[in-house]
């Protein structure tokens, strides 16, 4: 065993041990990639990525036995560095880099405890590494899912419903991006500003992205997995925190992540089912979360370009601003979908104004918006298009049809919580046609 050995004693259950390794995968494993490739270089970054693995695999054999350390993350930051130098020191690479990687790496003997790298140095890494995924060699298309696959922590399955496209196709991306970075020798740094035009466009995305799947998980057995939008908020406030990222659109991003995040802990009621917005305890949301969110709105109005980003975030506004759901200023956020379908046409922006027209205007008119989406063919396998027009139909009192769109949704949707909700809406249609 390596010398990041556990002062604990007694044994952990396996149960016991795998919950705190997810966690540690999705707060962790980013953070450990990105430093470790600023160490050994960013043509290295499969093994980063591999020495990472194994020391979670490592802590999934032993920690069973010998018990969770005090310190979980520290372990696995001990144990990859430990794996990490075993397999460079056979290389040609170490003999060649040997005085670079001693001088970045901590040789010290630290305790199983102690942190390996200063949390400054980490967060530098994680930023280079989101400028280095989103690096204009990288084929567009890759860029986004390298970052979320490296930084976020996420599975081919999620980066590819985030997509909605297939695994086979994140999996060629994510290939071809490492190829390319390899090839190119792209610098594990910091753009200056000059350079900053063409990189902050895929940075943003990768960090909406992957709040959106802590917002609403792509599949899973919980809903919301507030630790991806929390490590999200992480990485937008390091952007912005920076000379580089201190934009009024980052700061439009952050706001929007922070509004929607203050509503988290109503989104579900005891038992981890949904609750709809007209439903949800509006005390409990985080008032503290939404006056930091409506300050970096303010600060986001500081330029002359509005996008989608400050749209999104004006919808997440009016609904903190509503003090209940019946006072929501729906005709002010069709307005700001309307402003933001100028920037984005994608369909999935289509169907959520759908949603509020028919709150502004009735079902009828949110059944015709839905029909009328270009490019709707490419939300047959996306639930929501379903459980939106089979809720539409629900309350234009077509009960039938209500029925069969939420059946459709059911063999499509991705989480348990969702599953139990699009039940409970078939089973009510189905009573109701049987009276």
């Amino acid at each position: 065993m390596n010398n990041a050995t556990t002062k604990s004693a007694a044994a952990s259950s396996p149960v016991e041990t795998s919950r705190v390794l997810e966690h540690l995968f999705r707060r962790e494993a980013g953070r450990l990639v990105a430093t470790l490739t600023r160490i050994f270089g960013i043509e290295h970054l499969a093994l980063a990525e591999d020495v990472v693995q194994e020391a979670l695999v490592r802590a999934l054999r032993t920690w069973p036995f010998y018990g969770i350390p005090d310190n979980p993350s520290a372990w696995i930051m001990q144990t990859a560095r430990n794996l990490a130098l075993d397999t460079v020191r056979r290389e040609k690479i170490f003999r060649d880099n040997q005085m670079r990687i001693i001088s970045a790496m901590p040789m010290n003997q630290t305790g199983p405890d102690d942190p390996v790298f200063l949390d400054q140095e980490i967060a530098d890494d994680r930023l280079r590494m989101l400028f280095v995924c989103c690096h204009p060699l990288v084929p567009p298309e890759a860029q986004v899912a390298l970052a979320l696959k490296t930084l976020g922590g996420l599975g081919i399955a999620e980066i590819s419903r985030a997509f909605l496209t297939t695994d086979a196709a994140i999996a060629k991306r994510l290939t071809r991006a490492r190829q390319k970075i390899r090839e190119a020798k792209i610098p594990f740094e910091i753009p200056a500003v000059a350079e900053l035009p063409r990189r902050m466009d895929g940075v943003l995305q990768t960090l909406y992205l992957l709040f959106n799947e802590g917002y609403k998980a792509s599949s899973g057995e919980e809903l919301v997995r507030e630790e991806l939008c929390r490590e999200a908020i992480r990485l937008t406030e390091l952007l912005a925190e920076h000379p580089v990222g201190n934009q009024p659109i980052t700061h439009a991003l952050l706001a929007l992540m922070l509004l929607n995040t203050a509503r988290l802990p109503t989104r579900r009621d005891d038992h981890g089912n949904i609750l709809l917005l007209e439903d949800q305890n509006r005390s409990r949301w985080d008032s503290a979360m939404i006056a930091k969110g409506l300050s970096h709105l303010v600060r986001s109005a500081a330029g002359q370009q509005i996008t989608t980003y400050h749209c999104q975030a004006g919808i997440a506004a009016c609904h903190c601003a509503a003090g209940d759901y019946p006072s929501t200023d729906w005709r002010k956020i069709l307005l700001l979908y309307d402003r933001m379908f100028q920037f984005d046409h994608s369909p999935v922006v289509a169907l959520n104004r759908a949603v509020v027209l028919a709150n502004v205007d009735g079902p009828q008119a949110g059944l015709a918006a839905v029909a009328s989406i270009e490019g709707l063919e490419k939300l047959e396998s996306y639930y929501l298009l379903y459980a939106v027009r089979g809720e539409l139909q629900k309350r234009s009192n077509n009960l039938a049809a209500a029925a069969v769109e939420f059946q459709t949704a059911l063999r499509l949707v991705g989480t348990e919580s969702e599953k139990s909700f699009m039940m409970d809406r078939l089973r009510a249609c189905e009573e109701h046609l049987q009276d």
